[in-house]
C-alpha cells in the first residue's frame, strides 16, 4: 500500500508530538486533526500543512480514507475514540495508559479481535534505545534468569498540577509497570503499594509499589513528582535489573545533554521526544515508524501486544488499591 493515512484525537503537548513524529515519515500521511480547540487546531493544522481538521471527532469515523487513528486524548476518555475508531475500519494508537479502567481495556481489546484490526498500546520505552538494550540483552542470556528489577522515575514539582488528574500510577508508573512485565516476561500475582501525599491531593507526589510475579521476579517501582523546578532537570529516571548471572542498568540524567550557564543547569531529555535541529528522534518517532510499517506490511504489531497493556492496566489498578488500603493485593 501507499502512505498510511493518520487521524489524531488529541493534539495536547503529546499529541502535538503524534503529529511532528508522523510527519518525520515517509509512509505516513496526516489527513485530519480533532481536538475540542478550535484555535488551538487552526494553528497546528497551518503549521505543519493539514488540510482538514475538525472540533468534533465524529467527522473523523465517517472518513473512508483514514488508516490509522491516534487517540492522545485524557485518559479517562479513550474507549469511545478507539471503540469508534475500530468500529469504522481503522487501526488504532491508545496512549499510555490505554485506560485508567481494566474492565475499559478489556473491552478495547475484545473490540480490536472482533473487528480484525490494530490496536496498539502507546508503551514508547519498548522503543527507546537504552531501554530495548537492556531487553535484548536480557533474552541474550548474557545475566542468567531474571531475580529483580529496580526502576525510578521523577519528574519536577510543576508537572504535577497538570497530571495530579489521575492517580501517578497511571500517570508516570504505568511507564514501568509495562517495563517490568517485559523484562519479566511473566505476570503479577501480588502487589503491595505505598504512597504520601505531600500536597493533600488525591494523587500522591510519591508512591512505591512492590511486585511479585508468577515466575518468581520481583520489581520494586518509585514514582515521584518531587524534583525541585530550579535544578533544570526534566527528566532523572534509572532502572537496575538483576540477573543470576550478572546485571544491567542505565541512568537518564547523565545520559542527556547539559547546558551550564550563569542561569543555572538544563538537561536536555531526548529519549522520548524530540526536535533536534529538524530532525525528530526519539521512542515516540520508532513506536509510529514501526506501527505504519506493520500496517503497510500487514503485519501483526506483536513488539506491543494489547495483552500486556490490559495487564498494566489490571496491575495499576491493585498498586492503587494497595496503596489507599494498605493491603497486599492479590491478581
Amino acid at each position: 500500500m501507499g502512505k498510511v493515512r493518520v487521524g489524531i484525537v488529541g493534539l495536547g503537548e503529546w499529541g502535538a508530538s503524534h503529529l511532528e513524529a508522523y510527519q518525520s515519515l515517509s509512509n505516513a500521511e496526516v489527513v485530519m486533526l480533532c481536538d475540542p480547540r478550535g484555535e488551538r487546531l487552526r494553528e497546528l493544522a497551518a503549521r505543519h500543512r493539514v488540510a482538514d481538521w475538525s472540533t468534533s471527532d465524529a467527522d473523523l469515523w465517517e472518513r473512508e480514507d483514514v488508516d490509522l487513528v491516534s487517540v492522545v486524548n485524557y485518559e479517562k476518555d479513550h474507549l469511545n475514540p478507539v471503540m469508534n475508531a475500530l468500529g469504522s475500519g481503522k487501526h488504532a494508537v491508545v496512549e499510555k495508559p490505554v485506560s485508567t479502567r481494566a474492565d475499559e481495556a478489556r473491552k478495547m481489546m475484545e473490540a480490536a479481535v472482533e473487528t480484525g484490526r490494530y490496536l496498539i498500546p502507546g508503551h514508547v520505552l519498548r522503543f527507546e534505545p537504552r531501554y530495548a538494550q537492556l531487553h535484548s540483552l536480557l533474552r541474550s542470556g548474557k545475566v542468567g534468569d531474571t531475580i529483580s528489577i529496580y526502576s525510578k522515575r521523577a519528574r519536577p514539582r510543576r508537572l504535577f498540577d497538570t497530571y495530579k488528574r489521575v492517580h501517578t500510577v497511571f500517570e508516570s508508573m504505568v511507564h514501568d509497570i509495562d517495563l517490568a512485565i517485559w523484562y519479566a516476561g511473566a505476570r503479577v500475582t501480588s502487589v503491595r503499594a505505598y504512597e504520601r501525599s505531600v500536597s493533600g491531593a488525591d494523587s500522591p507526589e510519591v508512591l512505591w509499589a512492590c511486585l511479585e510475579f508468577g515466575n518468581g521476579v520481583l520489581a520494586v517501582l518509585h514514582s515521584n513528582w518531587m524534583i525541585p523546578d530550579e535544578a533544570g532537570v526534566d527528566v532523572a529516571d534509572s532502572l537496575e535489573l538483576i540477573g543470576e548471572g550478572g546485571s544491567g542498568s542505565l541512568e537518564t540524567v547523565n545520559a542527556a545533554p547539559q547546558l551550564w550557564t550563569g542561569s543555572g543547569r538544563r538537561a536536555y531529555e531526548l529519549g522520548h521526544h524530540a526536535n533536534v535541529e529538524g530532525i525528530v528522534v526519539g521512542a515516540l518517532r520508532g513506536l509510529l515508524a514501526y506501527v505504519c510499517g506493520c500496517i503497510s506490511e500487514q503485519e501483526s504489531p506483536s513488539r506491543v501486544p494489547m495483552e500486556d497493556a490490559v495487564h498494566g492496566v489490571e496491575v495499576a489498578e491493585a498498586v492503587e488499591e494497595s496503596a489507599k488500603t494498605g493491603r497486599e493485593i492479590g491478581l
